[in-house]
């Protein structure tokens, strides 16, 4: 019940956070919000706050922002959504998956203030690995693995692990001078594929420098804001890749999971932190918010109808062709985008529960 109650909170947040972003542009930008609901379903209370409902919704996950003329096919109206210029539209629309990105980091800062961050710099060299017999030094910071850029060691980690084994080409700073090399890594008694060094880990600035008896440095303020946005883009940049591989159809069942695999995952990582602590346990919910904040931020930028992705498609093309789109045919875009979200949202679902049962 605990995990069910966490869930649903964590969930709920996110998308409230998400609304708010819609909410205080349109307020700010004269457009009539009529009701900002927390839940979905029926109305249970409701108050009024100047021209604006505010309203408790019977099933508490998510929430909505309407506005006036949001999808109004008829007259416009003075002060309504349609009314406003294409570009208030656009960053009407922009602003909810915005404000997931900075939840996304502020969430990441908290977890780095009490934990700590780990940088792709060489810290230590390991005897037997090809890492000290290519002649990377202590102090070397790797900036690119394989063309790709590095910006934090989680970087580096996915792109050895995709490498499986093959020979990887390293981008390395030293000194301010950018050398290149090309190491085959070594696979070790576990099986995983190693170049043998240790990247450098910093405390977080509110947490203990010492760890099983080890002492690391402390990370200052730059450290911890620079390494949370790469971080955030880190999540942003995998989760695109992870939801254009489901909507190609490349991405195997076991890689899809909605509210129900949501659920399981929040009460899993529940679960296993408050084995440890309490305070190991809110780590785990703020690492899985923050992960679930980025994922809905991308996914609502994809250009997906019925979604913000699909109408910021549309309000560029308008932008673009200096008139709008027609309604109609807008709107029908957007309800057979419905239709098929809704139509995933029941695999999705179907998927879940075949998972835990088998599982």
């Amino acid at each position: 019940m605990v995990s069910i109650i966490i869930s649903i909170v964590v969930l709920s947040l996110i998308v409230i956070i998400h609304e708010f972003g819609h909410f205080i542009v349109a307020k700010k930008s004269g457009i009539l919000v009529e009701e900002f609901a927390v839940g979905m379903g029926p109305m249970i209370a409701s108050k009024q706050i100047g021209e604006t409902i505010y309203s408790l919704r019977a099933f508490p996950i998510g929430g909505f922002c309407r506005m006036m003329g949001e999808d109004s096919t008829g007259e416009i109206a003075e002060r309504s959504f349609s009314d406003k210029s294409v570009w208030v539209r656009i960053a009407v629309v922009f602003a909810g998956p915005f404000m997931n990105f900075v939840l996304a980091m502020l969430l990441i800062v908290c977890i780095t203030f009490t934990t700590g961050i780990v940088e792709p710099e060489v810290s230590a060299l390991s005897e037997g690995y090809p890492a000290k017999e290519a002649g990377l030094q202590v102090g070397d910071v790797i900036t690119k693995i394989n063309q790709k850029g590095v910006y934090i060691y989680d970087d580096f980690q996915l792109a050895m692990a995709e490498n499986k084994g093959e020979a990887v080409d390293l981008e390395i700073k030293r000194n301010g001078e950018k050398l290149t090399k090309t190491i085959i890594p070594k696979q070790n008694e576990t099986g995983r594929y190693l170049l043998g060094f240790s990247p450098l880990v910093k405390a977080g600035m509110f947490s203990s420098d010492e760890l099983e008896g080890k002492s690391y440095p402390k990370a200052n303020l730059w450290d911890t804001i620079s390494y949370s946005f790469d971080t955030m883009v880190f999540y942003v940049r995998y989760t695109a890749m992870g939801l254009a591989r489901v909507f190609t159809f490349q991405a195997g069942k076991e890689e899809i999971s909605g509210p129900i695999g949501i659920f399981q995952i929040v009460g899993d990582s529940y679960k296993e932190g408050i084995k440890h602590s309490v305070g190991a346990a809110v780590q785990s919910i703020l690492y899985i918010g923050a992960v679930l904040s980025a994922n809905l931020g991308v996914l609502n930028l994809f250009p997906i109808p019925a979604v913000d992705g699909g109408r910021l498609l549309f309000l560029i093309i308008e932008a673009i062709r200096r008139k709008p789109v027609n309604p109609e045919m807008e709107g029908k875009v957007h309800f057979a985008g419905f239709v098929f979200l809704m139509l995933f949202m029941v695999f999705v679902m179907y998927n879940d529960i075949t998972k835990i049962l088998i599982g």
